[in-house]
């Protein structure tokens, strides 16, 4: 079981502006979300509320640090980030509900269009993956 987390002023600022008020309660329930399934506290990389972190190093020398998972509530939609990605993810993608997909990007319309349940399951599975390539620290 997660443990309880809480909001930084910064964060709970941020989600309490986020306009319209569907958006904003769908933002509110996302990082509830977020927190139950990691069990971290979120924390603001620009517009984006993060949940742990990851150091990467690509082949080319390039090398930078990153929000393990999070989401972004933006006008036309919900941005999650799933890092590294949903390359194995078919069927549950096919049970989450109405979505589309980008490289690390899982875009919802409204919360209430998805099955927060497979949801939680994708979040755990894009952490686990990335455990497994980059050392994640909690948030």
């Amino acid at each position: 079981m997660a443990q309880q987390t809480t909001l930084s002023a910064e964060v709970a600022a941020f989600l309490a502006a986020v306009e319209p008020a569907g958006r904003r309660a769908d933002a509110e329930a996302l990082a509830a979300l977020f927190a139950e399934v990691t069990g971290w506290a979120p924390k603001l990389w620009g517009s984006i509320v993060g949940y742990g972190s990851y150091h990467y190093r690509y082949e080319s020398g390039r090398e930078g640090d990153s929000l393990a998972t999070g989401f972004a509530p933006r006008k036309a939609n919900l941005v999650l980030y799933i890092m590294p990605g949903y390359q194995e993810y078919g069927p549950l993608l096919d049970r989450l509900g109405k979505h589309k997909i980008g490289k690390s990007c899982l875009y919802l319309g409204a919360l209430a269009s998805v099955d927060t349940e497979v949801l939680k399951v994708i979040i755990r599975a894009g952490l686990d993956d990335l455990a497994k390539r980059y050392p994640v620290t909690p948030s």
